[in-house]
């Protein structure tokens, strides 16, 4: 009989598409599969299917999709090859059933595809007709394919992370939760997509989609997906340390469609590496340490002093940060010429506008590295983060006058212990080496070279308002020295603590001044303890010393600096962030050209949270988590917040702890359901109105 052909109903089969496509862990009804490799879909019929029978897939994304344009996908199992890229085959043909196996093309865009079955006239439309097209990093086809399968469970697979904070001299990692897979996540990621207003042609392109989503993770130009803010008020929204991961700010973004309140580096980069791995792009985050943040692309950064050797805050547009986050993603750059392929620095923080957008990236590490400062997107920017110098004036009053005198060039300081998490383990991976070649070697000189040739044609000026009172020789660049000038008297700084920094305690510091060479030495040394924000804003200036000592030959003198812990409470309570002690010395040498600036950063420490809770538990069976603290510090701890978040086990939950005095302990409890398998991280944090930095987590595997 020949009666029409129907579809009565089509199985996605799709817990066997996801296993094989790595996309099993997303928590969504519909298929989800990686571009370029082939899932299978099952067909039921009215009847038998016959060989004259006409029977067409059709596979279609954006808002109206059409063959002309690519964006509609027409698969006829028995018409083996198609222009796009796409294929589908007949597995198996038997009763009133008939497998299919359809394989997109490795280039095809990223995103929701609304799949319908067209037989003769008749059109099926399914249920859950959407399938999400992923890019894929297992496909030797796809340009963000990642040869080694360690670097695909992390950087597109782990679920949680490290982001490393702290400063150069005390980098601790804050746990993260990335939480790609979680509920509404990819829903979110593709209304950024649709959002991006991306051609289609561009959503093959992980070097597009990148970029447009670091524009995208930012709420500047296009209410996307976080407001920054680094004011030290965020009583209007939730503080920047008060997230312990991405899935509650993107589950929020996606519900509201409004930006949300607070990011600042670190949340940034958390947010869009969840975002990346969650479209299929490999992403790590990257944290610099001493963060040039370089505003005219001069590759230099003015600190400016007082005598006492407290830096102000008021006369420079250039800052160093004590660490910046940002992203790296995995790609071929098929834009540029061979070479520039691999990792690719991405920035969602708000810094400058790139094309009148606030966005950065993607830029080649290699470019970086070697100095390519004119390739796409945004080198000269990334480049100054990592290498630029960093140069010292003293601001003194003569005549009512203010005279800028230069107290020191550092060349080495801007750029160090660039870190991520490592692959497969929980701890720290140095990537410097990958940004820029060893400090002083032959090939470090070639690169700067050439940077400086694309980067600074007007000399270096000093910037801000007072250019005029510069003498021309001051301004004209110098080329750089390879080695830092040892000065006739071997003039060394060293700045150390004696004591821990537990807040509530005096600060006990030390400045050592040394000189190595002989002679009798009159040295005038000043320095300063000041409160800064991790962006190097002063918050507070503790106290100084300012001493003239006598050295002879090679000998050295140890000038404390004791601050008392009443200097600093009051600011500890008033600034929403983080803070971090920051100590600088100037040391000049009487009758002779000799002056040397040192500064160092240091974390305070804090007690520790702990977690008490079994090391397996099953699936779907409860289980209790306990998390404990005790305040050892000499002062109390005010409005205290613990919030806790374990991925796959419980939603994140805030417990309020009002005051907690010295000596006390307090201990709450959740009972947790884990939903899914494997080894899972619980995070907590605490936040109070004095500390903000205490976080824990602790690891579960979760069997059958």
């Amino acid at each position: 009989p020949g009666s029409d052909l129907k579809v009565t109903g089509i199985d996605f089969l799709k817990s066997q598409n996801s296993r094989l496509h790595h996309t099993d862990a997303y928590n969504i009804e519909n298929l989800v599969v990686r571009r370029g490799q082939a899932f299978q879909l099952q067909l039921s019929f009215s009847r038998e299917l016959k060989a004259a029978d006409k029977l067409a897939l059709r596979f279609g994304i954006g808002e109206r999709p059409m063959k002309i344009r690519g964006t509609l996908m027409s698969l006829k199992p028995r018409q083996e090859q198609y222009l796009s890229g796409w294929q589908i085959s007949m597995v198996k043909n038997s009763g009133k059933e008939c497998l299919l196996s359809i394989t997109s093309s490795p280039r095809a865009p990223v995103g929701k595809y609304i799949l319908n079955v067209k037989t003769g006239t008749n059109i099926y439309k399914p249920e859950n007709d959407a399938v999400y097209l992923l890019f894929n990093p297992w496909c030797e086809a796809d340009v963000v394919f990642l040869a080694d399968e360690a670097q695909r469970k992390e950087y597109v697979l782990n679920d949680t992370g490290y982001i490393y904070v702290g400063s150069s001299y005390n980098i601790y990692g804050r746990p993260w939760n990335f939480g790609q897979f979680e509920d509404f996540i990819l829903d979110a990621c593709m209304y950024l997509l649709d959002k991006s207003k991306l051609k289609l042609s561009n959503r093959r392109d992980p070097m597009f989609v990148s970029r447009a989503m670091s524009a995208l993770v930012n709420a500047n130009d296009d209410n996307g997906v976080l407001m920054g803010n680094w004011s030290g008020n965020y009583s209007n929204g939730t503080s920047p340390m008060d997230w312990i991961g991405s899935v509650s700010i993107l589950q929020k973004y996606y519900k509201t469609k409004k930006p949300v309140c607070y990011g600042q580096c670190w949340v940034f980069a958390g947010v869009l590496t969840t975002v990346m791995r969650c479209l299929g792009i490999p992403s790590r985050c990257v944290s610099n340490f001493n963060s040039a943040h370089d505003t005219e692309e001069n590759l230099r950064v003015d600190v400016y002093l007082n005598e006492f050797g407290e830096k102000l805050n008021s006369v420079s547009f250039d800052s160093v940060w004590n660490f910046h986050v940002w992203n790296d993603a995995w790609m071929k750059r098929t834009d540029l010429p061979a070479g520039f392929d691999g990792w690719q620095a991405i920035d969602s923080t708000p810094q400058e506008k790139s094309q009148g957008i606030y966005q950065c990236g993607p830029c080649p590490l290699k470019a970086i590295r070697e100095g390519d400062v004119y390739l796409p997107f945004d080198s000269k920017f990334v480049y100054a983060e990592v290498n630029a110098d960093k140069v010292y004036w003293v601001v003194k009053k003569e005549n009512g006058k203010d005279k800028y005198i230069r107290v020191g060039t550092e060349t080495q300081g801007i750029g160090v212990n660039i870190s991520t998490k490592a692959v497969g383990q929980n701890k720290r991976e140095d990537i410097t080496a990958q940004y820029k070649f060893p400090e002083g070697s032959e090939e470090e000189r070639k690169a700067m070279q050439k940077a400086s040739s694309f980067i600074r044609p007007s000399g270096m000026v000093p910037r801000a308002r007072f250019a005029a009172t510069m003498s021309l020789d001051d301004m004209i660049s110098k080329p750089r020295v390879l080695h830092e000038t040892v000065s006739k008297t071997g003039l060394q700084l060293e700045i150390t603590n004696k004591e821990a920094l537990y807040p509530g305690n005096p600060l006990e510091l030390a400045i050592t001044v040394k000189t190595s060479t002989p002679g009798s030495w009159t040295i005038n040394l000043a320095g300063s303890c000041q409160l800064q924000s991790y962006t190097g804003k002063v918050e507070a200036s503790l106290g100084y010393v300012k001493e003239t000592v006598k050295l002879e030959g090679k000998s050295e003198v140890q000038i404390p600096l004791k601050i008392a812990a009443d200097a600093y409470m009051k600011t500890l309570a008033s600034v929403e962030d983080e803070v971090l002690v920051h100590v600088t010395a100037i040391a000049e040498v009487q009758g002779m050209d000799d002056k040397l600036t040192k500064e160092t950063t240091m974390s305070f420490e804090y007690p520790p949270i702990t977690v008490q809770m079994p090391e397996t538990a099953k699936l779907n069976k409860e289980f209790a988590c306990a998390f404990i603290f005790k305040n050892k510090l000499n002062m109390p701890l005010d409005n205290c917040k613990l919030l806790v978040e374990g991925l796959g086990i419980f939603k994140m939950a805030e417990f309020d702890e009002g005051d907690i005095k010295p000596g006390r302990i307090i201990k709450s409890e959740i009972i947790c359901t884990p939903t899914r398998l494997g080894e899972k991280k619980i995070v907590a944090k605490l936040t109070s109105t004095q500390i903000k930095g205490i976080s824990v987590e602790k690891a579960i595997t979760i069997t059958e």
